[in-house]
């Protein structure tokens, strides 16, 4: 016997309702079909289903036991149907969010007021990461959406991974407010070049933020004389206005510490680009495309209120 489970709901239905011909109706067949699926059902079984008389259909002893587990069948189905309705209806509502430091500070919190207020049964997570955390987070399903920065070239997300860029930061140099370049405000940007006899606080060496401050020194024709190096832009800045040294600092990144100015950089395109990262196909989470939409919105106010380079 090799019956399927569409012959075994059939003989359920059938007994279900009588007749063969209120099975094909639920069924959306014809009578005609549904009379050879039984007629091909008896044959695989070498046994009468079953039985047809004026008043309509009843089933033998062989399609009764074989009904039972049609209808087995159709209460799985049912809870199978129930379960992801509920599971779709939780990821409808989902929103795992990763995001590094600044784009935590400055980024996330207005995206974040906008969708409470029209979303407020969202169920969101967030988590403070490095950026070279949100692909892969993103591609192993662990996060819906990460804000990360690339300094150069953006990172190479695998086929089910997009990036979405946000907006371009850039850097600024920050001095102590007694530097002479900061006490002349008639400059509003400094050519790298005029610092290349300052001590500097770097972002520690081996990160591509460093590597960029880097070759820029060097197409200024200096090497920097480092007197500090650390991972974050805050620490740089406190350095800074403690009068150790200058730090490049994207503008997204201010801190406005007392005890230091910032200038722009004459003629630089020194900046970092910040990223959103989703997964390509995110119809089961409709959340990030509403997330992805206020994210731009927030990073086109950001960049409108920067003063013109």
């Amino acid at each position: 016997m090799a019956l399927g489970p569409e012959a075994l709901r059939l003989l359920a239905l059938i007994d279900r309702h009588g007749s063969l011909a209120s099975a094909a109706q639920e069924l959306g067949l014809t009578p005609a079909a549904v009379t050879q699926q039984v007629a091909r059902a008896e044959r695989d079984c070498r046994a009468s289903l079953v039985r047809r008389g004026p008043r309509g259909a009843a089933l033998t002893e062989a399609g009764m036991l074989l009904a039972g587990h049609g209808r087995v069948i159709d209460e799985e189905t049912a809870r199978a149907a129930a379960d992801l309705d509920g599971l779709l209806g939780r990821l409808s509502l989902r929103l795992r969010i990763g995001a590094f430091q600044a784009a935590a500070l400055h980024v996330l919190p207005p995206a974040l007021i906008a969708l409470r207020h029209r979303y407020p049964a969202t169920d969101l997570s967030i988590m403070d990461i490095t950026s070279d955390r949100g692909v892969p987070a993103v591609a192993a399903g662990e996060m819906d959406v990460a804000v990360v920065a690339a300094w150069d070239r953006p990172p190479v997300p695998p086929d089910h991974v997009r990036l979405h860029p946000l907006l371009i930061d850039p850097m600024v140099v920050v001095l102590p407010d007694d530097h002479e370049l900061a006490r002349d405000t008639s400059a509003s940007v400094i050519d790298l070049g005029r610092l290349r006899d300052e001590a500097w606080v770097t972002i520690r060496a081996g990160h591509a933020a460093r590597a960029q401050f880097d070759r820029a020194a060097a197409a200024a024709g200096f090497v920097p004389r480092v007197r500090f190096e650390t991972e974050s832009y805050d620490v740089a800045q406190a350095f800074v206005a403690t009068g150790v040294g200058v730090a490049l600092v994207s503008r997204l990144a201010l801190t406005h510490l007392p005890g230091t100015v910032h200038r722009g950089l004459a003629g630089s395109e020194l900046s970092r680009s910040l990223l959103a990262v989703t997964a390509a196909e995110h119809g089961v989470t409709p959340m990030v495309a509403t997330f992805l939409r206020l994210l731009h919105e927030v990073a086109d106010d950001i960049t409108g209120s920067w003063p013109a380079a």
